[in-house]
């Protein structure tokens, strides 16, 4: 795909004015954290991004549709693809254009996903997909994703669960002035229907993490304990905004993932990781307008409680 330069602080200013246009009150690093997101969706450095800040559904629902509302008419042909997607009770925000890309490559014979398996004590590498239900599973998903994502744009027929009275209800139901806003969200919540995958797992792959955790809904207890007893090595992409005046100190968090000590001990030198910083640097090299330098970091965590 082309991708069109993106400015940083054209995009900046153009989301700053739409959120004050809808009043949405952001506390400060909320509100920085959704133009890090923005930014990283504009300029083609990540495909998705999960939204848990800036407040609960169904209000965020709406602050995010509005949003996008609004800076697609506001901004420049950089911000159309972006839409606002749901997968039962987590939001995330989307370059469907990305988002096909990085759909049809993860399928692909060139990608090599790592599992975790947290329903063994200790943790186990797991690099087979048919060695594990839960990571068969999500390959049917991963193939129900790259139907509906095409390079043609949202392809809405494969969504058979909402039928033509389905929409038809649903539109009924909301105002026109929210029409344009309904238009600019995709519910993949049929994608866990019937399935024993977790959203955990499904969020190692929709994120884009070199190493996916897995583990059935019948083994979250087990997930939880066996992950909460471990030391964890956590690994950031850090990037900096490419702005006049900006503090060349103050980075930015692009994503970050945790894997366990014991099966990352030679941490960025892994070849799982190095292979992944290659592939941001590669994606970084392609819009160096918008951030101005990318690394990785990688720092150890103790035992410690962890809600999944």
């Amino acid at each position: 795909m082309e991708r069109a330069d993106v400015e940083a602080e054209e995009v900046l200013k153009v989301l700053s004015f739409c959120i004050s246009q809808i009043k949405w009150r952001l506390k400060n690093s909320s509100k920085r954290r959704l133009e890090t997101d923005i930014l990283a969706l504009c300029s083609g450095m990540r495909p998705v991004v999960m939204v848990d800040y800036g407040g609960k559904m169904p209000e965020l629902q709406r602050h995010l549709c509005a949003v996008l509302e609004l800076i697609q008419k506001e901004g420049s042909a950089t911000f159309k693809k972006l839409r606002v997607m749901v997968i039962e009770d987590m939001i995330y925000l989307i370059n469907i254009g990305e988002f096909a890309e990085y759909v049809a490559w993860s399928l692909s014979s060139e990608v090599k996903l790592f599992f975790v398996d947290l329903e063994q004590d200790p943790p186990e590498m797991i690099t087979k997909p048919g060695e594990s239900l839960v990571a068969m599973q999500l390959l049917l998903i991963q193939k129900l994703f790259s139907s509906v994502f095409t390079v043609n744009g949202v392809n809405n027929d494969v969504l058979h669960f909402q039928t033509e009275n389905d929409v038809a209800t649903a539109k009924s139901a909301i105002t026109e002035h929210d029409h344009a806003q309904f238009s600019l969200l995709i519910d993949m919540s049929v994608c866990m229907k019937d399935s024993k995958l977790t959203i955990p797992t499904l969020n190692g792959w929709l994120l884009g993490y070199p190493i996916v955790y897995i583990f059935g809904k019948d083994h979250i207890s087990d997930a939880i304990y066996n992950l909460s007893t471990k030391s964890l090595h956590l690994f950031k992409i850090l990037v900096y905004r490419n702005i006049a005046h900006a503090n060349r100190t103050q980075t930015e968090e692009l994503l970050s993932f945790s894997v366990p000590y014991d099966l990352s001990m030679e941490g960025s030198n892994e070849p799982w990781a190095e292979a992944f910083l290659l592939h941001m640097q590669a994606k970084w090299e392609r819009c160096k307008q918008a951030w101005r330098s990318l690394q990785m970091e990688v720092t150890q965590c103790y035992p410690q409680a962890i809600a999944l």
